[in-house]
């Protein structure tokens, strides 16, 4: 880490509200998640046809990934087979400050030597993600696979074909 404070007590909390209606017998099902989140290791999962949305994506529009992380989404990207579909990669492990905190954006804006005004950020939480790059000055809009802010009056996108249409019709 370079410098900052990385707090990894968000994926406790966001584990332990998303296990609340589950009624898990103990909490050690919501501290492995937690672990395995501070090791990059929940996320090494991708949908088919992710690789080819990125290309078609990233044939017209940069991209970077900026990921509260342990310093090693580089690898978790790699072992997806999609590492190098962004042209930079900020993680918060390294950078050591997390989203919602402007620093890490700005790090990624840097990296790609781009404007805030001009970039977009895709994220799929509201408080960490979207709150984050627009306390930035980016614009933002949110990957909600669940549906989760579909009732909101917020950009969303609820996978990587609809962001593609979206990205059409900016």
């Amino acid at each position: 880490m370079q410098g900052g404070f990385v707090d990894h007590s968000f994926w406790w909390t966001f584990h332990t509200y998303l296990l609340q209606d589950a009624n898990p017998p103990s909490n050690s099902l919501r501290d492995e998640l937690v672990r395995n989140t501070q090791l990059s290791a929940n996320w090494d999962q991708i949908l088919a046809g992710t690789r080819e949305s990125l290309e078609r994506i990233g044939a017209k529009h940069a991209l970077a990934v900026i990921s509260n992380s342990d310093g090693k989404i580089d690898a978790v990207l790699d072992r997806c087979g999609i590492c190098d579909c962004f042209r930079t990669i900020t993680d918060s492990g390294l950078v050591g400050q997390e989203k919602p905190h402007p620093a890490i954006f700005l790090a990624a804006l840097e990296k790609m030597q781009a404007h805030p005004a001009e970039s977009l950020y895709v994220g799929d939480v509201y408080s960490v993600d979207y709150v984050g790059a627009r306390n930035a000055g980016m614009n933002a809009i949110l990957f909600d696979v669940a549906g989760t802010y579909r009732d909101k009056n917020l950009p969303r996108v609820e996978s990587l074909e609809e962001l593609e249409i979206w990205l059409k019709t900016q």
